[in-house]
């Protein structure tokens, strides 16, 4: 039984280190596509900046769902053997995905709002554009840095 609750544990850091930073990224990019929308409206030849603009709050996403499957091979769900988990691995596994979850959950609607904002800059200025991404990139710094927390922690945890 323990084995039985240990995996489900260790599957729920899964879950949530991909629906945490995939919420957050999909809250990002809207509001970046909101903003990008007006600017478009007006200039259509700035598309193209605000598609990349668009992209940035996605990262953390990413980040969430490598960290998921990171997850998963580590406890064998790909290979059809199931590890025998104890609850504390279970535990161990789930706060390793902690970082992610909430770093990347958090910081992809911080970068969003960030590189939103950055929008109405190139509206102005379009040879601005480095500077907004370079925002953004200060941001996506701590997503970053929770990235490598995850999986770190989860390579740290014996299975």
């Amino acid at each position: 039984m323990s084995g039985f609750a240990g995996i489900v544990i260790a599957l729920l850091g899964a879950a949530i280190a991909v629906a945490l930073p995939g919420i957050g990224s999909a809250i990002g990019v809207g509001l970046v596509g909101e903003s990008a929308s007006g600017l478009v409206t007006e200039q259509p030849e700035r598309f193209g900046q605000t598609l990349l603009l668009q992209a940035l709050p996605g990262t953390q996403g990413i980040y969430g769902l490598l960290s998921g499957f990171l997850i998963m091979i580590r406890i064998g769900v790909f290979s059809g053997q199931l590890a025998d988990l104890t609850v504390t691995q279970g535990l161990e596994i789930f706060m390793a995905a902690i970082p992610i979850a909430i770093v990347g959950w958090l910081s992809a609607i911080a970068q969003g709002k960030t590189v939103a904002a950055g929008v109405g800059l190139i509206a102005k200025r379009p040879e601005d554009l480095g500077k907004v991404i370079t925002y953004g990139a200060m941001v996506e710094t701590y997503a970053v840095l929770a990235f490598l927390s995850t999986l770190l922690l989860v390579r740290g945890v014996a299975v």
